[in-house]
C-alpha cells in the first residue's frame, strides 16, 4: 500500500520537472565571452595609464606657467651681458686651418694676420693669403717653430722682433710679398727666401747675414737691390741674385782680395742673371770659387 502511493505522488511530480539545461557547456561560453570583455578592458585601461596619462603629463609640462622666481632668473639671464670676446677668441685655427701632429696649414683661407698657433706647432704653411704685417707677439709662446712659409701674401713691414725667440727656426720663406727691408733673422737658419718682393739694398743690414754660420740657401732674386749683400757666410752653397739691379761687384764680394790662396768651396751656385752688371770686367772676383756665376760676360 506505502509503495503504491509513492509511486503515485512521483507520477505527479514528473511532469513539473524541467530538464536542467545543458550547464557545462553554457558555462564556458559565459566564461569565454566574460574573459574577452576582461581583457580588452584590461588591455583598454592599460594603454590609457602607458599613453594617454602619460601625454596628459606631457602637455601640462608644456603649459606649466612659471613662477615669479623663475621669471626674474630667466630675466637675469637676457640682461646679463656676454662676456667681451678676447682678440684671439674667433674661430679656432685647427678648425679653420688643419693641424697634422705639429704641422699647420692656413693655406689659401684668406687670413690677414697670423692665427693662434698650437704650441706644439714645429711647421706653419700659411701661404697665399691677405697677411699685411708680422709682429713679435705672433710667435712669442711657440719657441719650437722650424719651417715658417708665408709665400704670396702682402706683407710689408716684420717687427725687428719678430723672429728672435725661434732659436729653432732653420727654414723661412717671405717669398711674393711686398718687403721694403729684412728684419732680424734668426740664427740657426739654413733657408731663407725672399724672392719676388721690393728690397733694395739700404734695407738689408751690412751684418745681416754674418752670424749664419748654418745659412745654406739664399733666394733674393727678383727685388731691387743696387749691389750684393755684405758678409755673405762661408756655409751658402745657393745665391740666387738674379733680376735686380747690381750694376757691379768688387774683388771681395765673394772673395777675399788680399788672399789669393782662398777657395770658397761650398758654393755651388751663384746667379746673377738679369742684372745690369758685366761679369767679364771683373775677372778677380771669382778667382777663388770653382764655378763662374751665372750671368752676362760682355
Amino acid at each position: 500500500m506505502k509503495t503504491l502511493q509513492s509511486t503515485l505522488l512521483l507520477l505527479l511530480f514528473v511532469p513539473l520537472i524541467k530538464p536542467a539545461p545543458p550547464t557545462q557547456q553554457d558555462s564556458r561560453i559565459i566564461y569565454d565571452y566574460g574573459t574577452d570583455n576582461f581583457e580588452e578592458s584590461i588591455y583598454s585601461r592599460d594603454y590609457e595609464d602607458k599613453y594617454l596619462d602619460g601625454k596628459n603629463i606631457k602637455e601640462k609640462e608644456t603649459v606649466r606657467i612659471p613662477n615669479e622666481k623663475s621669471l626674474q632668473l630667466q630675466n637675469d639671464e637676457t640682461i646679463t651681458p656676454l662676456p667681451p670676446k678676447k682678440e684671439n677668441d674667433e674661430m679656432p685655427t685647427c678648425l679653420l686651418c688643419v693641424c697634422l701632429s705639429g704641422s699647420v696649414y692656413c693655406e689659401e683661407v684668406d687670413i690677414d694676420a697670423v692665427p693662434p698657433l698650437p704650441k706644439e706647432s714645429a711647421y706653419l704653411y700659411a701661404r697665399f693669403n691677405k697677411i699685411k704685417k708680422l709682429t713679435a707677439k705672433d710667435f712669442a709662446d711657440i719657441p719650437n717653430l722650424r719651417r715658417l712659409d708665408f709665400t704670396g701674401n702682402l706683407i710689408e713691414d716684420i717687427e725687428d722682433g719678430t723672429f728672435s725667440k725661434l732659436s729653432l727656426l732653420e727654414e723661412l720663406s717671405l717669398a711674393e710679398n711686398q718687403l721694403l727691408k729684412l728684419p732680424v733673422l734668426p740664427p740657426k737658419l739654413t733657408l731663407f727666401n725672399a724672392k719676388y718682393n721690393k728690397i733694395k739694398s739700404r734695407g738689408i743690414k751690412a751684418n745681416a747675414f754674418k752670424k749664419l754660420n748654418n745659412l745654406t740657401f739664399l733666394y733674393l732674386d727678383h727685388n731691387a737691390l743696387e749691389s750684393v749683400p755684405l758678409n755673405l757666410p762661408e756655409s751658402l752653397r745657393v745665391i740666387h741674385l738674379q733680376f735686380n739691379n747690381i750694376a757691379s761687384i768688387t774683388d771681395d764680394t765673394f772673395c777675399k782680395a788680399n788672399d789669393t790662396s782662398y777657395i770658397r768651396d761650398r758654393i755651388e751656385e751663384i746667379r746673377l742673371e738679369g742684372n745690369p752688371v758685366i761679369l767679364g770686367k771683373h775677372p778677380n772676383s771669382f778667382i777663388c770659387l770653382k764655378r763662374l756665376p751665372i750671368g752676362s760676360y760682355s
